[in-house]
């Protein structure tokens, strides 16, 4: 999920407008303070109001995922049971960044993670934002661990994610984090999508999911086919620039990215709007 952004803070009630949408796209569950909502230039307070006020609102309309890797285990850790004691369905823990740790500090830091809570745990690959990379033997280790639940895959490499679905299938879920191998993804047995285009094409995202799952494999590459060229223009610049303007494009008040993040360039726009038009999100 954005976060939308107003003056020097959050805009809750812009929030809640997002999180309506999503549940009326048929969008099973939300990840707040994710990558795309920027929480790396988001205040402590700011990311407990956005917490709060997503489970006082939505929690049974729709599951909250929340968002609480760091390059630091106790600050994950703390990140982690904070989620929790604010009522958080799960949380989605990044790999350390920057510190570049081995595949021992990996599965330690999981372990710790997941021996701190009591509610699921997905570990998230994005191997080209952290530098680090869940190897899939590791990824086969944490599926001992109490509450990991699953593992989101944004690492881009389709042979590294058949061999982790092969280790740890009917042991941990594999949810796609990389939107251009979405239907491949769960062709091989993924259990669904945490997307960036998910966030202005809900509907559109559910239908591909339910397609496959119902083994309707032609006519989910259509929709696949369809939605490839928005989710390009979804990456014309850094996420969550791209989508944070085509929210905008659709009449919420998305703000704009916190610096260092810029708007999205009036070039880009334009392209941007050509291809949410072609898939009717826009005129």
């Amino acid at each position: 999920m954005v976060t939308p952004f107003k003056g020097d803070g959050v805009n809750l009630e812009e929030f809640g407008k997002m999180i309506e949408y999503q549940i009326s796209g048929g969008t099973d569950a939300v990840v707040i303070l994710g990558t795309t909502g920027e929480p790396a230039t988001m205040t402590e307070d700011e990311k407990v109001a956005v917490i709060e006020y997503a489970v006082k609102n939505f929690k049974g309309k729709i599951k909250i995922i929340v968002g609480t890797g760091s390059n630091d285990t106790k600050k994950a850790v703390a990140a982690s049971v904070r989620a929790e004691k604010l009522g958080a369905d799960g949380v989605l823990a990044v790999t350390p960044y920057y510190n570049k740790c081995t595949q021992e500090g990996l599965f330690g830091y999981y372990k710790s993670i997941c021996e701190a809570v009591h509610i699921p745990v997905i570990a998230y690959n994005v191997p080209s934002r952290t530098a680090v990379n869940i190897l899939p033997e590791t990824v086969e280790r944490l599926a001992s661990l109490p509450n990991m639940a699953g593992i989101k895959e944004a690492s881009g490499n389709m042979a590294q994610v058949v061999e982790t679905m092969r280790r740890i299938r009917g042991k941990l879920d594999l949810y796609s984090g990389e939107d251009f191998l979405n239907l491949p993804m769960l062709a091989i047995g993924g259990a669904g999508l945490i997307s960036v285009a998910s966030n202005i094409a809900p509907a559109l995202m559910k239908k591909m999911y339910d397609l496959v799952k119902q083994n309707r494999l032609d006519e989910a590459n259509e929709v696949q086919d369809m939605l490839l060229p928005l989710e390009d223009a979804c990456f014309l610049e850094v996420n969550p620039i791209p989508v944070k303007a085509a929210y905008n494009m659709l009449g919420f008040e998305a703000g704009a990215p916190r610096s260092p993040l810029t708007e999205l360039t009036e070039a880009n726009k334009r392209k941007l709007y050509a291809e949410m038009a072609k898939v009717g999100l826009v005129k």
